[in-house]
């Protein structure tokens, strides 16, 4: 079977404006250098970036609710408690975990941003 006249040549990545990409995609950084700035230039996760924020009473309350109607069904499913009793426990628990939850995320969160400050003080 005859060779083919035209050799294979790489694909050149572009734009629609017209740019091509000469340095071509490579699967590992070629130096410590680079793979720092590539470690650093990708984004941080949904979940860190959530945790970067302050808390809110609204996420509190979501959170007292969810876990109150947890303890209501709990009552009535593996105690075999009546409903208006269960209904009484969960609204107390609900009244419970909002600041309960608020107070220990506000916690939490002072620390890290803390810790933040901290890192940020000590590259500078």
């Amino acid at each position: 079977m005859a060779q083919s006249s035209n050799k294979r040549r790489r694909k050149h990545r572009g734009t629609q404006g017209g740019r091509i990409d000469t340095t071509g995609r490579r699967a590992r950084p070629r130096t410590r250098e680079e793979a720092k700035a590539r470690a650093g230039s990708k984004g941080k996760s949904a979940a860190s970036k959530k945790r970067d924020l302050p808390p809110t009473w609204k996420g509190s309350a979501i959170r007292g609710a969810g876990a109150a109607v947890i303890f209501v069904l709990i009552l009535l499913v593996l105690f075999k408690r009546p409903v208006p009793v269960s209904l009484i426990f969960g609204l107390f628990m609900l009244v419970f975990y909002i600041p309960t939850g608020y107070y220990i995320d506000l916690s939490m969160w002072r620390k890290r941003e803390r810790q933040r400050i901290r890192d940020r003080e000590g590259k500078s």
